[in-house]
């Protein structure tokens, strides 16, 4: 009878810590998926293309994933397509690409942005560039200032962007975005980059005092 009492003791202590032990399990399991999670989130971001401001590089209803952790490591370069908010509205984000860098002067004339001077190629334009077409008003350009970048959609006609609202400062900008996810036909959307001309023709440029 005692040998009894002592099986069925025995067997109860083995689902205690069977079950102990499946409860441990769980936690784990369930603290590594928070911790991935918040992880996750803190380094990539899932972002939805809506409207065509940066076609045809991209499209309406693509589908992006962003780089949050990026520019903890490096400055935002020319040509990177980010994430941004624009400096009057903080609950919305636009996509547009990066023209002009802190310390650059940038002049826009008859659809042509020249930098230091020089001519930027941008191969990535869709078509003529025909609206606001000039900025700023004065001929000389503006300078950027330390912690301030231009940034313009790559379809020049239909996008609001630093010739409306200004630059923007370095904290405006969320992410880099680093693949498309949807079409999956069309993953780089890095293709064609901006190329500052290394001729001598100069627009805009004011030489510093000696």
């Amino acid at each position: 009878m005692a040998a009894q009492h002592e099986q069925a003791a025995g067997a109860a202590s083995n689902e205690r810590s069977a079950a102990s032990s499946l409860l441990r399990e769980v936690a784990e399991v369930v603290v590594l998926a928070v911790i991935l999670y918040v992880g996750i989130s803190f380094a990539v971001q899932a972002v939805h293309v809506e409207g065509l401001s940066m076609y045809a590089t991209l499209d309406n209803n693509d589908y992006l994933i962003a780089n949050k952790i990026d520019y903890r490591l490096h400055a935002p370069q020319r040509g990177d397509i980010v994430i941004l908010r624009p400096p009057t509205n903080n609950s919305t984000d636009f996509i547009k690409r990066i023209i002009g860098l802190p310390g650059e002067r940038i002049l826009i004339r008859s659809g042509v942005v020249y930098i230091n001077g020089h001519r930027l190629d941008e191969p990535y334009l869709p078509e003529a560039w025909v609206s606001d077409t000039n900025w700023p008003e004065n001929s000389s350009g503006r300078v950027l200032g330390a912690d301030e970048y231009f940034v313009m959609g790559d379809n020049r006609n239909r996008s609001q962007d630093s010739r409306f609202f200004g630059p923007i400062s370095r904290d405006r900008i969320d992410g880099k975005a680093w693949f498309r996810i949807w079409p999956l036909a069309d993953f780089d959307i890095y293709k064609k980059m901006p190329a500052l001309e290394s001729g001598t023709v100069f627009a805009g440029y004011v030489p510093e005092a000696a």
